[in-house]
């Protein structure tokens, strides 16, 4: 994180946020976040932990916890029912 020093409040007030999803390094340099839903889980993975919560703002709305975002909306095919 000591490449970007000014995203780490900002992390920490996603992770209080979204406490379900789980932000971490990942393999080269990269930043992964594991979303879980209904249907399993989403995985997006970005060069830098801004890229990283830029995306997340996307996927996962202020007022919708991780849990319930609907498969369609995180970009996962819908399963049929």
């Amino acid at each position: 994180m000591l490449d970007e020093p000014d995203q780490i409040l900002l992390l920490q007030e996603f992770r209080a946020a979204h406490p379900d999803v789980i932000v971490g390094k990942g393999e080269f340099g990269t930043w992964q976040a594991r979303i879980p839903h209904a249907a399993g889980e989403t995985v997006t993975i970005r060069h830098t932990l801004r890229e990283l919560l830029d995306r997340l703002s996307e996927l996962l709305p202020e007022d919708t916890p991780a849990g319930d975002t609907p498969a369609e909306d995180n970009g996962a095919p819908e399963l049929p029912r």
